[in-house]
């Protein structure tokens, strides 16, 4: 068979050759100030990436076609859940997300006709106690290392400004289910300093500095793996780098404990860019997260209804929601091909610089003394509202667009009537000891100004 020589009449072209045309073609226009912009993060993206770029860069190799779809559901009463639960199953979920309010809710029941041995499932509880975690081991049995108890008392700490009791108690209760031997035990919830407004660089520093603390505390011996909860935004390319330099992240900090397990990410739309008016471009904005968590390698989707923020749980909703995953896996072949991500000269390149401006980051935290630290000084709080004040200053600006919101209005666009869920930030007066990271999105200040005006 002979050589295929289609292009041996083609010179290779060098990325400074490249420059220097595009260079000419701008007439005198600086070659910086036309087409390089900065992201938040810092990091300077170019017009165009060429195989130099690589040279010298990591491997960042992502091997992961075989995601799962997830589906959240609120277990608020036992036997409601386990009907959907079962329904959801049906119709092509493959994990379940259980956020349980109190150990009210019995696990028997909850659970009732789910095949643990199949079935991945996610609990996300409210409280911290050793009976019901034994009582969810006991009822899973062998089927015990597809249920991820997702144990963050650290996260908590960040969301509400509380431990569940205190940190003696809080850490002394880990401590002995870890010692139960359960593999998926601990849980590091980065999704909470997205939604705040942290920049990528500082999400992902943040996530590694929270679980340093837990590998710090407990050490190689009792912590198998840590599963990383990840809220992916609209930066499509920038979004799968980041789950790609989280991977690598991991890596480098669990080998420093003797620890060879894989990087567990569960991804999930953002509720930063979601909007109340013109709602059905959440659609959109959840599609391409979707895509940006599939390319970047999570393990486990679960994706965002078009109406969450406003809406409370409804049959529409939920089932477009996941038929969005269901047309990614089934009908756009996105489980078909590992590493598809793999020799994009930009993403690589991206994926690297994310890495490293995160790696400094940690280390800042860690020479500072601590994440623990460095939120009951509340050094982090400061810094992720720095980031969320600048990102909302851009979004008020029109510089970052959220259309219908700050761009191409629909004025007859009315919601007051159709309101079921308080769409805004919530400010309950209570005692904390630490400033809690509060979510918000973009939007909210536009929007209430809206529905006054209706």
């Amino acid at each position: 068979m002979s050589k295929n020589r289609l292009f041996d009449e083609f010179s290779p072209v060098s990325s400074k050759q490249w420059k220097q045309k595009i260079q000419y073609d701008l007439k005198g226009a600086d070659y910086n100030d036309a087409l390089v912009w900065e992201s938040p993060e810092g990091i300077k993206v170019k017009p165009f990436y060429h195989a130099d770029d690589l040279i010298a860069l990591p491997s960042n190799s992502v091997a992961n076609s075989n995601w799962k779809i997830g589906q959240s559901i609120y277990a608020g009463n036992a036997a409601l859940a386990n009907e959907k639960a079962l329904k959801e199953l049906q119709r092509g979920a493959e994990s379940l997300c259980l956020r349980i309010p109190s150990e009210e809710i019995k696990i028997e029941a909850l659970l009732k006709g789910i095949d643990l041995c199949k079935v991945s499932v996610y609990f996300e509880l409210e409280f911290l106690s050793k009976s019901y975690i034994q009582s969810i081991e006991d009822f899973a049995g062998d089927s015990m290392e597809k249920v991820f108890l997702n144990i963050d008392p650290i996260g908590n700490l960040a969301r509400t400004g509380n431990w569940f009791q205190n940190w003696k108690k809080d850490f002394a209760i880990l401590e002995h289910i870890l010692k139960g031997g359960a593999k998926n035990v601990l849980n590091v919830d980065l999704s909470l300093y997205q939604n705040a407004g942290a920049d990528m660089a500082q999400q992902l520093a943040y996530s590694l500095a929270h679980a340093n603390e837990y590998l710090n505390a407990f050490g190689d011996e009792k912590v198998e793996a840590i599963a990383f909860k990840v809220s992916v935004g609209n930066n499509y390319f920038f979004e799968i780098a980041k789950l790609r330099a989280l991977r690598q992240l991991w890596q480098t900090l669990s080998a420093e404990y003797g620890i060879h397990s894989d990087c567990h990410i569960v991804a999930v739309p953002t509720k930063r860019n979601k909007t109340l008016y013109d709602y059905n471009t959440n659609m959109l904005r959840t599609t391409t997260e979707c895509m940006s968590s599939v390319l970047g390698g999570a393990n486990m989707i679960a994706n965002l209804s078009y109406d969450s923020i406003y809406h409370k749980s409804n049959e529409f909703g939920e089932r477009i929601a996941l038929n969005q995953l269901l047309l990614l896996k089934n009908e756009s072949y996105f489980d078909k091909v590992d590493n598809a991500a793999d020799g994009s000269y930009y993403i690589e390149s991206i994926t690297t610089q994310l890495a490293e401006k995160a790696l400094v980051l940690f280390k800042s935290i860690e020479k500072s003394g601590g994440f623990l630290k460095q939120l009951k000084e509340h050094t982090i709080q400061r810094k992720i509202q720095y980031s969320a004040s600048k990102e909302l200053e851009l979004f008020n600006n029109g510089d970052e667009v959220l259309i219908g919101t700050n761009r191409y209005q629909n004025e007859n666009d009315k919601m007051k009537d159709t309101i079921e869920l308080y769409p805004f930030l919530k400010m309950n007066a209570r005692k904390t000891l630490i400033q809690p990271i509060l979510e918000k999105r973009l939007a909210e200040e536009v929007e209430q100004k809206r529905l006054d005006d209706e």
